[in-house]
C-alpha cells in the first residue's frame, strides 16, 4: 500500500486529528512537495512546520519505518535533506548518512480512501471508476481529456523521433513507415510497420513514375508474389516476372515479413494485397506526400490526398486468384479519417515541435476536433459509463486513459481516480 500513501501524502488526505511526529511534535504541511519520478527522495521541496521551526527539503514515504534501512538511505547522502519520514507503521527509528535523525510521521491512510482504492483495483468492470463518471462535473472531464489528448500526442511524437533515429532523419520515410502501420488497421499494423522499414526506399524511387514497378516491388517485398495459388493468374505471374527483374537489377531482399501477415476474420477490404495495392498507388501519385500532407490547412484538401484508388486489377480482386464485385477499391471516408487521425495529425505536431512552429501542433488539435470520434470497443465502454466521446480528439483522449491508466491500474495517476478516491 505504499504508492496509496504516497497518494495520501501528495494530497493531502490527513486525518481531522493534529498531525504529531513519534517524538511528540506537531506537524503542519504547507506544502506537500513535487512527486520525484527518478532515483533519490519520494517528494522534493516540501514546506513543513515541524514543531515551532518551519522546515524546507524533501520527504521520503514507506509502508514500514524499517524500509529506510532495507532500502540503504541511511548510507545514501542523497537523503541527507529529508527533514520528514512518512510511514504506515514506525517499527524503528532512522537517521541519515551524516547522523541526523529524522523525524517520522505514522500517517494512516482513511479506511474509506483504502476500500475504494482496493475497488478500483479489483472490480471486473470497466471502467472501474464507472460510478463516478455521470457525476462529474464537465469541467474535471474536459480538462482531463485535454490533458490526455497532449499526453498522447506527446507519445506518438517519441515514436516518431526514434523512426526518425533509426533512418538519418528522412522524414518522408518515417511518415510513410507510420502511414504503412496505420494502413494496418490494428490486425496487421506490425507486419505493415516490418515490411515498410525494410523497404529500399531509393531504389523505389528509381522506378516511382511506373505504377506497376512499385506495385511489384511493394507486394514482392511483402512475400505476397510467393504464394502458392490455386489456379493461374495472369497479373500475379506478370508482378512475378517484374519483381523478379528488379530484385536482380537492385538486389532486394524478398523474405517473408515479421510477423506473418493475417487473413483469418479479415474483412476482404483490409487484406494486405489491397491495402499495398492502395499504397502503392499512393506513393506512385504523390511523390511529395509528407511535404503536402504538412501544408494541408484544409480538411478537403487533406482528405483528398488519401482519396485513391489501385491498379484496374483490383478492381475485381481483394487478393489474387479469387475475383470479386468490380467495384471501385478506393479507400473509405472512415478509413481516410483513421489515417488523418493516426499518422497526419501525430506528424503535425512532431514536425510542429522540431520546426518550433506552433501553428502545425495547434492545426494537429483543430484537425482532431474537426473529425468524428472513433467507434472501438474503448469509446464504447465509456460511452456506456455516461462519458461521449464528441470528436477524434476526445476519442483519442479515452483511448490514452485507457491504454496508459485503466489497463495498467494506474488509478492514483488519474483525475477520475482521484474523483472516485474523494
Amino acid at each position: 500500500m505504499e504508492e496509496l500513501l504516497h497518494y495520501v501524502w501528495k494530497h493531502k488526505i490527513h486525518p481531522l486529528e493534529p498531525l504529531v511526529t513519534t517524538d511528540g511534535r506537531r506537524v503542519e504541511v504547507l506544502d506537500a512537495g513535487l512527486k520525484n519520478p527518478h532515483a533519490g527522495p519520494d517528494f522534493f521541496n516540501a514546506k513543513l512546520r515541524i514543531g515551532e521551526t518551519v522546515w524546507v527539503g524533501n520527504v521520503e514515504v514507506h509502508s514500514l519505518a524499517s524500509d529506510w534501512l532495507r532500502h540503504g538511505h541511511q548510507h545514501d547522502e542523497a537523503y541527507n535533506n529529508v527533514i520528514l519520514h512518512v510511514v504506515e507503521q514506525a517499527d524503528t527509528e532512522v537517521c541519515c548518512a551524516n547522523g541526523r535523525a529524522v523525524p517520522q510521521l505514522v500517517l494512516p491512510i482513511p479506511q474509506q480512501v483504502s476500500a475504494r482504492y482496493e475497488e478500483l483495483l479489483h472490480t471486473d468492470r470497466f471502467p472501474p471508476c464507472y460510478r463516478v463518471v455521470p457525476r462529474l462535473h464537465s469541467l474535471t472531464i474536459h480538462s482531463w481529456l485535454s490533458a490526455l489528448q497532449v499526453e498522447r500526442l506527446e507519445q506518438k511524437t517519441r515514436a516518431i523521433a526514434a523512426r526518425l533515429q533509426q533512418t538519418g532523419n528522412h522524414w518522408e520515410d518515417v511518415f510513410f513507415i507510420t502511414l504503412s502501420r496505420n494502413f494496418g488497421f490494428g490486425v496487421n499494423g506490425d507486419a505493415f510497420e516490418w515490411w515498410a522499414t525494410h523497404l529500399p526506399f531509393r531504389a523505389v524511387d528509381k522506378h516511382r513514375d511506373n505504377l506497376f514497378q512499385v506495385e511489384a516491388i511493394f507486394l514482392g517485398t511483402a512475400g505476397l508474389l510467393e504464394e502458392q495459388l490455386d489456379h493461374a493468374d495472369a497479373y500475379y505471374e506478370k508482378l512475378q516476372r517484374e519483381f523478379n527483374y528488379l530484385k536482380h537489377k537492385f538486389d532486394l531482399p524478398h523474405s517473408t515479413p515479421c510477423p506473418p501477415w493475417r487473413l483469418l476474420r479479415l474483412r476482404p477490404s483490409n487484406f494486405p494485397h489491397l491495402r499495398l495495392a492502395q499504397l502503392a498507388s499512393l506513393y506512385h501519385r504523390e511523390q511529395a506526400l509528407f511535404s503536402r500532407a504538412m501544408e494541408a490547412t484544409q480538411m478537403d484538401d487533406l482528405s483528398a490526398l488519401f482519396r485513391i484508388a489501385p491498379s484496374p486489377y483490383w478492381e475485381a480482386h481483394y487478393r489474387f486468384a479469387t475475383t470479386s464485385p468490380r467495384i471501385g477499391k478506393q479507400l473509405s471516408q472512415n478509413s481516410i479519417n483513421l489515417i488523418i487521425i493516426n499518422t497526419v495529425v501525430p506528424f503535425l505536431y512532431a514536425y510542429g515541435q522540431h520546426k518550433g512552429n506552433e501553428t502545425l501542433c495547434e492545426r494537429a488539435t483543430q484537425f482532431l476536433e474537426l473529425l468524428k470520434p472513433e467507434v472501438n470497443y474503448v469509446t464504447r465502454m465509456w460511452q456506456a459509463a455516461g462519458l461521449q466521446a464528441e470528436h477524434a480528439a476526445d476519442s483519442q483522449a479515452l483511448v490514452q486513459l485507457q491504454t496508459a491508466y485503466c489497463d495498467k491500474k494506474e488509478c492514483l495517476r488519474c483525475r477520475f481516480g482521484y474523483e472516485y478516491l474523494r
